[in-house]
C-alpha cells in the first residue's frame, strides 16, 4: 500500500545536481557581473523547473534540490547564533585525500533568531502542486560538534560541554517550531554522524581527540529529542544517515549495528533515510530494531555514479530486508543526494531523473 504520510514509498533524500543556468549565474556572481537579486531570479526559476520534473516523474516529496545552498551543512548551521564560518581544514577528508576547506568555529551562545532557510522553504511551498508535499532539509544538531569536536568551541563561553550540547538542542527546537509555523509538515534532519559512529577509523579519531565513541550517540540522540520536543504530531520528521558523500567519494564504512537501538528507539523521528548501495553499509539485520509505527527508506539506488540499477535487483535487495523488519514499513529512495554540495556527484543530469523514475516505477510494483 502506497503512504499517505511521509517519508513516501519513493522517495529522495533532497539535493539534485545543480542545472547549467544555475552554475552559470553563481559563476557570474563570483565574477561580480551580476549582484544577488539577479542571482535570486535565476534561482526562482529553476526551482520551479525542478518542482516540475520531480511531480512529472510521481515524487510526492518534493524539495528545492538545495540550490540555493553552496554546502548541505554549512550553509544552514553558520547562519544559527553564535557560529562563525571560517576558511580551515573540515577535519572530514574523503577518501582519495579530497578535503574541504571550511570549518565553523563556536564564538558565542548557539542559539536561533530567525533563519534564511524559512524564506526557501515558503518559496518551495508556494511552487509545489496540490497532492505534492514540500519537503525541507537541514542537517542534524550533531554535525555542530561531530566535524570539529571540543577544539572548535570557545572555552570561554563552553566551559562545559553539557551546556553547548542542551544550547544546541534549544536552537534546533526553535527552528524545528519555526518550519512548522511557515507550514513545514515534511522536515528532515540529515545527521550523518550516526553512520560514521559504525567506523573503526572514525571511532579512533574520537577517541583520539578526547571524546568518548561509546557515549556520542547518546548525546547525539538527546540533542535530537531536545530538537524535537513538543513536535506537532503533523509534522512528518525524518532523519538521513549516509557515509560521506562529495563528489563521489566517500568517508566511513560499516553496518548499522553498533548504533541500531539507540537510532531507532531513541529518537521520537518517524522515519530514516539509511545508505544501503554497496557492501560497506554492512547487511539488513539492524532492521530488527526498528520499532512499529516507524519506515526504514532503502537507499538502494546510489547517487555517486549513472550505472542504472536493476528494476529485478531492487525487489531483491528490498525482499532481503523484510526478512527482518515489514515490508510496510519499508520505502525506497537514492542512498544520499546527487549533489551535497554545488560540484554534485559524477553523473548526468538525465542519469539522475532515470534513477528517480526507476525507484518511482519499482515502488509501485512493489507496494502498489
Amino acid at each position: 500500500m502506497m503512504t499517505t504520510r511521509p517519508p513516501f514509498r519513493a522517495d529522495m533524500v533532497g539535493s539534485l545536481l545543480r542545472s547549467k543556468p544555475l552554475a552559470d549565474a553563481r559563476a557570474r556572481l563570483a565574477r561580480g557581473e551580476i549582484d544577488a537579486a539577479a542571482l535570486k531570479a535565476v534561482e526562482d526559476a529553476e526551482i520551479r523547473t525542478l518542482i516540475g520534473k520531480q511531480e512529472a516523474i510521481g515524487l510526492k516529496g518534493i524539495t528545492d534540490g538545495e540550490f540555493r545552498r553552496a554546502y548541505w551543512h554549512f550553509d544552514f548551521m553558520e547562519k544559527l547564533d553564535g557560529i562563525e564560518a571560517i576558511t580551515a581544514d573540515s577535519g572530514m577528508n574523503f577518501k582519495g585525500g579530497v578535503g574541504i576547506a571550511k570549518s565553523l568555529r563556536i564564538t558565542g551562545k548557539v542559539g536561533f533568531s530567525g533563519h534564511p532557510m524559512l524564506e526557501h522553504f515558503t518559496f518551495l511551498r508556494d511552487n509545489v502542486s496540490p497532492g505534492s508535499t514540500a519537503k525541507m532539509t537541514i542537517p542534524g544538531p550533531s554535525m555542530l560538534h561531530y566535524r570539529g569536536g571540543r577544539k572548535m568551541i570557545n572555552m570561554g563561553v563552553y566551559p562545559e560541554m553539557e551546556a553547548f550540547y542542551a544550547d544546541v538542542g534549544s536552537a534546533y527546537n526553535k527552528a524545528v517550531h519555526a518550519f512548522y509555523e511557515a507550514g513545514c509538515r515534511y522536515l528532515q534532519l540529515d545527521d550523518i554522524s550516526f553512520a560514521y559512529l559504525c567506523d573503526p577509523e572514525q571511532r579512533e579519531m574520537l577517541r583520539a581527540r578526547g571524546d568518548d565513541p561509546a557515549r556520542q550517540p547518546e548525546i547525539y540522540a538527546g540533542m535530537v529529542r531536545e530538537a524535537l520536543k513538543d513536535k506537532p504530531a503533523d509534522l512528518a520528521i525524518t532523519m538521513h544517515l549516509c557515509r560521506g558523500n562529495f563528489r563521489s567519494t566517500f568517508i566511513a564504512s560499516g553496518g548499522y549495528e553498533p548504533v541500531a537501538e539507540v537510532l531507532f528507539n531513541a529518537m521520537p523521528v518517524d522515519g530514516y533515510f539509511m545508505e544501503w548501495d554497496n557492501d560497506r553499509s554492512g547487511g539488513f539485520e539492524p532492521l530488527r530494531f526498528l520499532p512499529k509505527g516507524k519506515h526504514v527508506v532503502l537507499g538502494l539506488v546510489t547517487s555517486k555514479t549513472g550505472t542504472i540499477e536493476s528494476k529485478d535487483d531492487l525487489k531483491r535487495r528490498i525482499d532481503e530486508a523484510s526478512r527482518f523488519v515489514a515490508l510496510d514499513q519499508l520505502c525506497l529512495s537514492p542512498q544520499c543526494g546527487f549533489a551535497s554540495t554545488e560540484e554534485g556527484n559524477t553523473l548526468a543530469e538525465d542519469e539522475q531523473w532515470r534513477k528517480l523514475e526507476l525507484i518511482v516505477e519499482t515502488a509501485r510494483e512493489v507496494w502498489g
